[in-house]
């Protein structure tokens, strides 16, 4: 993300480089956690029973809620890059840096602390046994990638996605009687977009700066 907002800008404007950025974003993953996000929005809005929801969001045909959904999504988050790149503060690539980290860290946060409702699925190898010990290591990385990197504001965005995370979580739970691989892509989705929007509003305040520059060091 850095890479690429540092090249865009020196060959093209603003608006194209935010764009250039939101690509990425998808086909780093190969799409999959807007797949996800995209079934959820079908599940949820076009069943009226777990069993229904859990139906719809296996079947791979595209529903309207997926299509508006996405849409509302991909706009919204090329609107927080766009804007993030035009608040003439520094510290924007510590944004680019955090912001996809926080939103992977949601998924650990759903991972622990709700239960997962399918048999079998992308989501049920993080079940099986021995994610303590991963678990531990993300929130290690978690905390010292946010403090590090992102100072005051950075423990306060990881603050806001842990608690967004479990909230989407646990709305989806109830829903759904548990979550799902499509669950953890929904909530990865979200969690990126609340954490952009919510940088762009610290940014101007100088609240995400590096911890050693906050304490003087360098």
């Amino acid at each position: 993300m850095v890479g690429v907002e540092l090249g865009g800008r020196e060959l093209f404007p603003v608006y194209l480089t935010a764009a250039l950025l939101l690509v990425v974003l998808v086909v780093a993953t190969r799409g999959l956690h807007l797949d996800g996000f995209m079934d959820v929005c079908d599940g949820l809005f076009g069943g009226y029973t777990r069993e229904r929801r859990l139906e719809i969001m296996r079947d791979s045909n595209v529903g309207a809620f997926a299509v508006a959904g996405a849409a509302s999504l991909l706009i919204l988050k090329y609107g927080a890059l766009l804007s993030l790149l035009t608040i003439p503060s520094p510290g924007k690539e510590w944004s680019l840096l955090l912001f996809p980290m926080m939103s992977r860290w949601s998924m650990v946060v759903a991972l622990e602390a709700f239960p997962y409702v399918r048999g079998d699925g992308l989501g049920s190898p993080f079940h099986e046994g021995g994610s303590r010990l991963a678990t531990f290591i993300a929130v290690l990385i978690a905390v010292l990638a946010s403090a590090v990197l992102g100072g005051i504001g950075g423990i306060g965005l990881l603050f806001g996605a842990s608690v967004l995370a479990w909230f989407l979580g646990k709305v989806m739970s109830n829903m759904l009687g548990g979550l799902t691989g499509d669950s953890y892509g929904a909530i990865n989705e979200v969690t990126e977009v609340g954490v952009l929007v919510a940088a762009v509003a610290l940014l101007p305040h100088g609240l995400i700066e590096p911890l050693p520059a906050l304490l003087g060091v360098f």
